[in-house]
């Protein structure tokens, strides 16, 4: 297995996808602490004062969690450009095992969640400790709750890295794992969380259930405790892994 996930490493760091998807989570990041802080001394806001423990772990959730997307994206194309560029039959023949190939596909790009977390932790606390210090704003990145919400992006970016390979497991067309993981999260849970009479139940989505792990205050919605979004969206990482592993098994590669 070891052999697996080393190969599985090698394949990801070939080609630069994985740097530019981090670019693109570190802007990102970058751009939603930058937007969050300019705008906090707005009394329309939807989020707590900066000054605040709950303000400042939903600035880090908010900011670097924006990444879980992305590296849900990354996940996808893992495993689906095996069949795009006429791959996965000399994978799979190689490793005749499916199913190891599935789980090397998932711990690497879980692995590579990790690192796309921290670095856009790095980011916002890079851009937030000395910009709300010249507005006499103290972060302790030890208290505050921070540690708690850290641990919290870290989870729930892994998390999203086992989604987006269950789903291009699951899909296996690039072009419409991908599209389908930006419409979802940028466009359609949006608009149903918007919806009040669903607020019962749009607890329970992704977006949501990664809102609550890492511990996201919005004054326009509510959200489930942090042990009970971690475990909604660790259901959710774990339903899509087994359903994209299953898949591959028993579907045939050509």
């Amino acid at each position: 297995m070891r052999h697996l996930i080393a190969g599985e490493f090698r394949k990801l760091l070939t080609t630069r996808l994985w740097l530019w998807l981090l670019l693109a989570s570190m802007a990102l990041t970058a751009l939603y602490s930058s937007l969050l802080i300019a705008f906090s001394g707005d009394g329309d806001t939807w989020t707590p004062a900066l000054s605040t423990a709950a303000g400042q772990q939903t600035l880090f959730g908010v900011a670097a969690g924006g990444a879980n997307t992305l590296v849900a994206v990354l996940g996808a194309i893992a495993i689906t450009g095996e069949f795009r560029h006429k791959t996965a039959t000399a994978t799979f023949l190689a490793t005749p095992h499916r199913g190891r190939v599935v789980a090397a596909k998932l711990v690497t790009c879980g692995l590579a969640g990790i690192g796309y977390a921290l670095t856009c932790l790095v980011v916002v606390a890079a851009i937030a400790v000395p910009w709300l210090a010249t507005q006499n704003i103290s972060v302790p990145l030890t208290g505050n709750g921070l540690p708690a919400t850290m641990l919290g992006v870290v989870a729930d970016i892994a998390i999203f890295a086992l989604i987006g390979v269950g789903v291009g497991a699951l899909v296996r067309n690039q072009v419409a794992a991908v599209v389908g993981l930006l419409v979802y999260r940028f466009v359609a849970e949006p608009i149903l969380t918007g919806v009040p009479a669903l607020a019962d139940w749009t607890l329970y989505l992704p977006g949501s259930a990664s809102a609550s792990l890492t511990q996201i205050s919005l004054t326009t919605q509510h959200f489930l405790e942090p042990w009970q979004g971690g475990l909604v969206l660790a259901g959710y990482g774990i339903a899509f892994a087994l359903a994209g592993t299953l898949t591959s098994i028993r579907r045939d590669i050509t």
